[in-house]
């Protein structure tokens, strides 16, 4: 399977309800350190699995996205994204992330004419974009609690 697809697959109704079936099913081992499964094919033949816990929490992630009827794709941390790739991930417009990377708020490389940004280095950004909302946000909640205007 390619790192990031370009085609977006919505699940199906059918799709959603196995998710969501899924789902329930898998929450109760969220908190496991090791999982075992046994996988059966429809010859009959079986074979056990075994799952660390962190791979279970990643395949709760999944499945509950998918029943909320979301698409999912999966990103190795060091892939190398393109700008339209990169600002999908941030969900802003290509022409600004590239202005990003020119003012040099994100790292890149140049391959050619074509600008690469790690994935790693784009959701580094995006966290402290969400920190600085955050640190934001607590300031004006403290100002308006101070200035008594209910909030």
């Amino acid at each position: 399977m390619n790192a990031m697809q370009n085609v977006v697959h919505l699940p199906t109704k059918p799709e959603i309800e196995a998710a969501k079936q899924s789902s329930r099913m898998l929450s109760k081992y969220a908190d496991a350190d090791r999982v075992q499964l046994t996988l059966r094919a429809n010859n009959g033949a079986a074979e056990d699995l075994v799952l660390p816990g962190q791979i279970m929490q990643l395949l709760l992630d999944i499945v509950s996205e998918m029943a909320k009827g979301n698409a999912i794709s999966l990103v190795p941390i060091h892939h190398e994204l393109s700008t339209q790739e990169a600002a999908n991930l941030l969900n802003v417009s290509r022409p600004h992330l590239v202005s990003l990377l020119e003012k040099g708020e994100l790292p890149h490389r140049k391959v050619g004419a074509h600008r690469r940004v790690l994935a790693s280095d784009v959701l580094a950004y995006k966290e402290s974009l969400l920190a600085k909302r955050n640190a934001a946000l607590d300031e004006l909640t403290a100002i308006s609690q101070e200035l008594g205007m209910g909030y």
